[in-house]
């Protein structure tokens, strides 16, 4: 079995008398792919946000590497290695490619603090390098706010790796893309993956998507777990036909 490195253990959020999350237990392992499936308002984006600091659950407790860290401040968990990226890319659009990674370096190391450094001449051999691992080097004197939404989302991957994240939390990873961006962005995670060991959970509407990348799957409803497996299970789950995928997909699973 997976050593998990990022635990939910009957975990609830409720926000006034709605429960968002109601008592989840499941579990990331170390290296794994997994995908949080469920309809609009399942409770997948509040799952997230209680794994990397954004909400404190109400109830159960969430743990990384056996350690809790329910309640804590996101940023103290970016600094324990849990990375977060949005479905609304989160970049600086008036900069170019390096520049969003040479930021996101030097913040992760404390040179922000050195106002008279040279920025330009820093750590350029790293940024190379995470540009690479997202196949963007060839962009990297693009301007940011000019990239498609693939190569934006691309971006935000290399300023995430700027951490040395053990594991990164993706919600809605795809969303706005193209069949062909898709496809890239599903290959770059895959090399991400296994090139790192990097642990990836991540929510998703587009099953093509979620089938090609996931190595196991979550389904949610009405924030609870519904069902658990691989994609090949879950595909031949019913009660997963009937509240998620809907029967007019039958043929397509």
């Amino acid at each position: 079995m997976i050593a998990p490195v990022l635990e939910f253990d009957a975990v609830s959020k409720a926000f006034g008398g709605f429960r968002a999350v109601a008592d989840m237990s499941v579990s990331l392992g170390k290296g794994e792919i997994l995908a949080i499936i469920g309809p609009n308002g399942a409770g997948k984006s509040t799952l997230l946000n209680l794994g990397s600091g954004a909400l404190a659950p109400t109830s159960g407790d969430v743990r990384h590497d056996g350690n809790s860290i329910a309640g804590q401040a996101a940023h103290r968990l970016v600094h324990r290695g849990i990375a977060r990226s949005f479905q609304i890319t989160s970049i600086f659009p008036g900069m170019d490619v390096a520049e969003n990674v040479r930021i996101a370096l030097m913040a992760r190391r404390g040179y922000c603090r050195q106002f008279l450094w040279p920025a330009h001449r820093l750590l350029n051999d790293e940024i190379e390098a995470l540009l690479a691992q997202v196949r963007m080097a060839e962009a990297r004197n693009r301007l940011a706010g000019e990239l498609a939404a693939g190569d934006r989302k691309r971006l935000e991957f290399a300023i995430a790796l700027a951490g040395s994240p053990s594991v990164i939390l993706l919600d809605e990873p795809t969303a706005g893309m193209s069949a062909d961006e898709r496809a890239l962005v599903v290959e770059v995670l895959k090399e991400l993956n296994e090139r790192l060991g990097l642990s990836i959970l991540f929510t998703e509407h587009d099953i093509d998507m979620v089938f090609a990348l996931a190595q196991r799957i979550v389904v949610m409803h009405q924030g609870e777990l519904i069902a658990e497996g691989t994609p090949q299970q879950v595909r031949a789950d019913p009660r997963v036909r009937e509240v998620y995928l809907g029967k007019g997909h039958r043929a397509e699973m």
